[in-house]
């Protein structure tokens, strides 16, 4: 029993270790380090247009490859980060930033899981205050005279529903 909880440690361990390979290749790293940093830092928080839910920076296609070497290109030329990111996001439009900006027409994105949640804990909280009225053991409320005829209405008179 122990060597077999051993062996899964050892494993789970040696699996946890292993970092994920990074798509960028040797070629396409800028020789400057500090620029390759930022470019790093800006292709991490991209969107790959064909993977969709990967950075530029872990993906292989060929777009994600593109998209690394423009970045590149732009802050060698000089471009400052977000004018990097405002380039991309001018030429592909907001979906190619991983996390949206807080602007007025991202703010039900931003603004929608908690309004969820609150729903949520709403609803949950009457659910519990019925429950709670219902198991307190309370005598019903009486039938009010309109809800007596309708209720005379629907049976024979003699308790049993009318045919």
């Amino acid at each position: 029993m122990f060597r077999k909880a051993l062996v899964i440690t050892t494993a789970v361990l040696a699996l946890a270790a292993v970092s994920p390979a990074l798509a960028v290749q040797p070629d396409e790293m800028l020789k400057d380090p500090a620029l390759e940093q930022r470019a790093r830092d800006i292709s991490q928080h991209l969107r790959c247009l064909v993977c969709q839910n990967q950075s530029i920076d872990d993906s292989d296609a060929g777009l994600a490859k593109d998209l690394r070497l423009l970045v590149r290109e732009r802050l060698e030329k000089g471009d400052t980060n977000s004018e990097v990111v405002d380039f991309l996001v001018s030429r592909y439009g907001e979906f190619v930033l991983l996390k949206p900006r807080f602007e007025w027409h991202t703010a039900l994105l931003w603004i929608a899981p908690g309004l969820v949640l609150l729903a949520g804990a709403i609803g949950f909280g009457v659910m519990l205050h019925r429950r709670r009225d219902l198991s307190s053991g309370g005598a019903p409320r009486p039938l009010t005279e309109a809800e007596k005829k309708k209720l005379a209405a629907l049976t024979d008179g003699g308790g049993r529903p009318a045919a």
